[in-house]
């Protein structure tokens, strides 16, 4: 028997996670069969593609081998890179897969634009099969799913904890109808069923020639959305995503399967999901495009959770700059609003949607740069179980990624159709990845600090001998070996010295969640060193953390960087860090007690 942990946790993985693989059959075979001719061998042969593309690419690389690496079961690509990087002994490699990693981040980033637009108004493009309806205006149904984009982002600052829990039933519901209405179809045309054979694939792809291989660009779009198996399972769990997928997966093939014996019985539909519905049951069409919308709107939220974590991953692994963040629940630290990312995210999926106009043309962009990061994902899955000694799982992830690699090659065919909006995106994001963790690393070596031995001789002479402040002041530095120049310069240049001087030190674990806090012994007198060392995916109350431990402090000093460059690469590096929050308006610390250094700095 299921306990009912395991159902809540189900319910909870339908909702959260299978949002975007589960609202892709509302436009996969409409836009397949736009670039290919509607015969019965052509419909088998798409739907054993979509058959076989679930189980290769979703069910064994994500379900079995990605879902079976994690750290304390938590996911996702930075997750593998801060595997496989202890495990590789060469500088050169480890640079590499860094860089990988990266790449496959803004690959992520980069499609996400597209999934909330492609979503919505596809599942809005299905008033046009309300009788009445059907020559309403393309400018129309682009207002109405733009209308919806707003509402949704707009709400994203006050959080979704308290209808989060609907999101659940509403996919099962949806998952349910899907299924049902495939099985209504199955029944009269039970032919498709030979789709399962993989032969149809293979005879498609080699009959069909190149036409036959490029149909592989839009076949991905049934696994678009796989990845947030892996993703998402330190939310959620291994278990319950892994049972809830196999229900998933049948409720997906029994639609798909459904979908192609309703064109074998109507080759002229031009939007097949709704189509059949209306055809089957004319009465509950409209409850159902009204489920349709709702389960796009949850599809698109768990995207732009998604896009809130993963941004949240890259400040604090030191990839992307400090950006105000807000947390939307009080029981859930994890549930957290990024403004920044919000409005941009929401700018453009409105531009996307009016750029492109119609939900099959968004198709026609979507689903590359997703691809790029299954290819990522496969060669980083394929080293760590090589290293591991794991060589079946090695060998069988590496014939998974050149799966991907092939289906990488086949979306090739879509930049020109679009693509390269996905790709400019990403390319974007890398850039500033690249420039913002170069730059660090450039400032870091400018800062000069001074080495803690050297330090100890000077405070203790200027402890010794200068008045001190009542009270204790706070000082932050990431490496209490490596003292930096500001503390230098408010100590001795400035002779600003308090009774209690103490050096809060944040650094980041191998593992992605877990909080330790200790007081280091007092390293001089009137001198201690408070070290936190926090998840790499931990999201932490500072404020909260010092108060428990007593800190009561009257004044917090902190540094600032003015930079000075006539490096174009570097300006752009100065503009991030002046756009972002400094580090103590990040933590949120009590504005009234800070004091900010300032050290410029030529690059």
């Amino acid at each position: 028997m299921i306990k009912n942990m395991d159902v809540r946790g189900i319910i909870n993985s339908m909702g959260l996670v299978f949002g975007d693989i589960g609202t892709s059959p509302i436009y996969t075979l409409t836009v397949i069969f736009i670039i290919t001719k509607l015969t019965e061998e052509h419909v088998l042969g798409v739907l054993s593609l979509i058959f076989w593309t679930l189980i290769i690419l979703v069910t064994i690389e994500y379900s079995w081998l990605a879902m079976s690496l994690g750290k304390k079961g938590e996911g996702g690509t930075i997750v593998l890179k801060e595997i496989l990087v202890p495990l590789l002994k060469s500088g050169r490699k480890v640079s590499v897969i860094t860089f990988l990693s990266y790449v496959g981040i803004s690959f992520l980033l980069g499609d996400g634009v597209i999934t909330p637009a492609i979503s919505i108004l596809s599942a809005v493009e299905g008033l046009r099969v309300i009788p009445g309806l059907e020559a309403i205006h393309q400018n129309t149904l682009i207002l109405i799913a733009g209308i919806i984009a707003i509402g949704l982002f707009s709400i994203q600052r006050k959080g979704t904890e308290k209808i989060a829990w609907v999101f659940g039933p509403l996919m099962i519901l949806w998952f349910g109808t899907l299924a049902f209405s495939g099985v209504i179809s199955i029944f009269s045309t039970p032919e498709v069923l030979k789709a399962i054979n993989p032969y149809y694939a293979v005879e498609f792809v080699l009959t069909n020639g190149w036409t036959g291989f490029f149909v592989l660009s839009e076949v991905i779009l049934c696994a678009t959305g796989g990845e947030a198996l892996y993703a998402d399972m330190g939310h959620l769990g291994k278990e319950p995503i892994i049972k809830a997928w196999k229900i998933v997966f049948v409720a997906l093939v029994l639609n798909y399967l459904g979908q192609g014996a309703f064109m074998l019985r109507n080759p002229n539909s031009t939007n097949v999901l709704f189509e059949m519905i209306y055809q089957q049951a004319p009465v509950i069409y409209i409850p159902f495009l009204i489920l349709s919308v709702l389960a796009t709107i949850i599809a698109s939220q768990a995207m732009i959770s998604g896009m809130f974590s993963i941004v949240y991953q890259g400040i604090s692994t030191r990839i992307a700059p400090l950006l105000k963040i807000d947390y939307t629940s009080e029981e859930m630290k994890s549930q957290i609003y990024i403004s920044v990312v919000n409005w941009l995210l929401l700018i453009s999926v409105l531009f996307v949607m009016y750029e492109f106009k119609e939900s099959h043309k968004l198709a026609a962009a979507y689903g590359l740069t997703v691809t790029g990061s299954m290819v990522i994902t496969g060669i980083m899955m394929t080293l760590i179980f090589y290293i591991r000694k794991d060589m079946l799982k090695s060998a069988i992830a590496f014939l998974v990624t050149i799966v991907d690699f092939v289906y990488l090659l086949a979306n090739m065919y879509k930049i020109p159709h679009g693509g390269y909006w996905s790709i400019t995106i990403a390319a974007i994001l890398l850039s500033m990845i690249l420039i913002y963790t170069s730059g660090q690393k450039r400032l870091y070596r400018l800062l000069k600090p001074m080495v803690l031995d050297d330090f100890l001789k000077k405070y203790n002479m200027l402890y010794m001998r200068a008045s001190k402040i009542k009270g204790t002041a706070l000082f932050f530095a990431r490496d209490m070996s490596f003292v930096p120049q500001y503390i230098t310069h408010t100590m001795f240049d400035n002779g600003i010295i308090y009774e209690d001087n103490v050096v809060i030190s944040i650094s980041l674990s191998e593992e992605p969640f877990g909080v330790n806090r200790t007081f280091k012994e007092e390293i001089s007198k009137g001198l201690r060193v408070f070290e936190i060392k926090m998840g790499y995916m931990e999201v932490i109350d500072l404020v909260e953390i010092l108060r428990a431990e007593g800190i009561d402090e009257r004044t917090i000093f902190y540094g600032e960087e003015e930079i000075i460059t006539d490096n174009v690469i570097w300006r752009i590096f100065a503009l991030m860090k002046k756009l972002s929050p400094s580090f103590v308006q990040f933590y949120k610390l009590p504005s009234d007690k800070l004091h900010g250094v300032v050290t410029r700095f030529e690059m």
